[in-house]
């Protein structure tokens, strides 16, 4: 048939490959091949290594004063810290309580807060009232919990205060104000009068 190749054509992958296959393991004197060295052969100084350039000796450097990693400045103070410029808690949040906030901070407050504080805030949850040993939570609903600044209770959440431990590392900064938030909101309905009672509802109740 026209075109078509010989039957011996076909052999010369086959003993390629068996060519291929027997150099497997072997070994050679000749350096390998490295075919893009970029900065590989590089004179550089390993970590922990001394380094007479410098007075110290030390080839790893100090980090410049006020160097901040990508992604972490924290300019805000109030918002990341809880504090104004002078050190102090803030009195109020530096972010505005919308009913999203609240629902947000009751959904935090539900995972991270409640077993200990309890749901309404009384320090009753069942850590501290399961008889496991724990010192008991204190309740939100005391005239000297009610006059602490915001700040405060944001800082207790980030950092812990006395046997609390802190939240830091697992409430992200957003969720720490949520929650203080609705903190807030329980110690309203806790100690609430006539007064915060809408107008509507008052009329809606007496007819």
């Amino acid at each position: 048939m026209a075109g078509r190749l010989p039957g011996w054509v076909w052999i010369l992958p086959v003993l390629g490959l068996i060519v291929l296959a027997g150099c497997r393991g072997t070994t050679s004197p000749s350096p390998p091949i490295h075919i893009n060295p970029n900065m590989d052969w590089q004179e550089r100084f390993d970590p922990q290594a001394a380094n007479p350039m410098y007075a110290d000796g030390r080839a790893m450097r100090p980090l410049v004063a006020g160097t901040v990693a990508r992604g972490f400045l924290r300019e805000d103070v109030r918002f990341y810290f809880g504090r104004d410029e002078a050190g102090n808690f803030v009195t109020s949040m530096p972010v505005p309580a919308t009913a999203e906030l609240l629902e947000r901070g009751q959904e935090r407050y539900q995972i991270f807060c409640s077993p200990c504080h309890g749901d309404a805030g009384d320090g009753q949850g069942i850590v501290t009232t399961g008889n496991y040993g724990y010192v008991p939570a204190p309740t939100y609903h005391t005239d000297n919990a009610r006059n602490q600044p915001d700040g405060y209770f944001y800082d207790a959440i980030v950092n812990g205060i006395r046997s609390m431990p802190g939240y830091g590392r697992q409430i992200p900064v957003a969720d720490r104000w949520a929650i203080v938030a609705y903190i807030r909101a329980l110690q309203r309905s806790q100690n609430a009068d006539a007064a915060d009672v809408p107008a509507s509802v008052i009329a809606s109740d007496g007819q």
